[in-house]
């Protein structure tokens, strides 16, 4: 789930996505077992101001890592439903049986008041779609953000995925999101200023003329979902925030085939393109080691949603 950041505005010249996306019903919302333990907010929705250190110790290190393996593996199963006539909404029961059967708590129920278990975002959804009783269509793409608690700590991933037969821009913009995902992680290096990450990534979208959301932004996450560190997608020659080994946050960039500005739906958590044009987005939470960043929200294998995309779009 990202941070909100500020607005910009560009040009676009690409046509929306159409029929645009609309709202559709809001099933009760999901209860979570009493012995399932809960995140500080689970109950009054606000999490309060962030206190936490923005590095891990090792035993939180530890927990990171068995967290966000869990994650990891609930966004592959809830990337199988994905095909035409499935609702959003049974993405959300699925997801959020799957974090109680996985021993957690689905991170977004109820932070700060969100209705729902998951994030699904459509189309021209940026993030913070709210699954709904919307039927996934052919030649739709589909964002599934996954955020799980665990052991003391969250787990935060998601990738964009395709439904059925998808045109031809839908498919670049994926393929090219998911590479400047890849990017921000290689540009990560102890001691390596916050800014790098998105210069790689704002200089990987304008090479395929893509736009970068600078309202969303990446966050720093452990004990806390949104910490202090804020991870913009662009590049803002003043971040000169230098990171730590131990650090733990995520790169989610979110890229549009048109412009980046953003609206938000009256629910005050649907964010769309203001132009109607298409955007995706990729997402792990990651910790700086000494070679780099690690990826944290990977299986024990090794796999990930996120891989498994870019191996399809190439």
């Amino acid at each position: 789930m990202a941070k909100r950041k500020k607005k910009n505005r560009i040009a676009a010249d690409v046509s929306p996505s159409l029929p645009p996306v609309q709202p559709g019903l809001l099933s009760p919302t999901r209860r979570v077992p009493a012995d399932i333990a809960r995140p500080p907010y689970a109950i009054t929705g606000d999490p309060g101001p962030s206190i936490s250190s923005l590095t891990r110790t090792p035993d939180e290190l530890a927990a990171m890592q068995r967290t966000g393996a869990a994650a990891a593996e609930i966004l592959l199963r809830a990337g199988e439903m994905v095909r035409p006539g499935v609702t959003t909404d049974k993405i959300d029961e699925f997801v959020h049986q799957a974090c109680i059967a996985a021993g957690g708590y689905p991170s977004p129920l109820n932070y700060r008041s969100y209705p729902k278990s998951v994030c699904t975002s459509v189309n021209e959804v940026i993030c913070h779609g709210i699954p709904d009783s919307r039927p996934l269509a052919d030649g739709d793409i589909i964002n599934i953000d996954v955020t799980l608690y665990m052991h003391g700590v969250h787990g935060d991933t998601s990738t964009t995925f395709l439904v059925g037969d998808v045109d031809e821009p839908s498919f670049r913009l994926v393929k090219e999101t998911a590479r400047s995902l890849d990017l921000g992680i290689s540009a990560v290096h102890p001691g390596g200023a916050v800014n790098e990450i998105g210069k790689a990534i704002e200089t990987h979208a304008r090479q395929h003329r893509l736009g970068v959301v600078r309202e969303f932004i990446g966050h720093g996450v452990g004990t806390e979902f949104h910490s202090n560190l804020q991870i913009p997608h662009y590049y803002e020659r003043r971040l000169t925030t230098r990171l730590e080994l131990g650090t733990t946050f995520t790169i989610e960039p979110m890229l549009t085939l048109g412009a980046p500005e953003a609206a938000l739906w009256d629910d005050d958590w649907t964010a769309v393109t203001i132009d109607g044009t298409r955007t995706a987005q990729f997402e792990h939470t990651l910790v700086v080691g000494d070679s780099g960043a690690e990826r944290l929200t990977v299986t024990p294998a090794g796999e990930c949603a996120h891989d498994l995309i870019a191996s399809m779009v190439g």
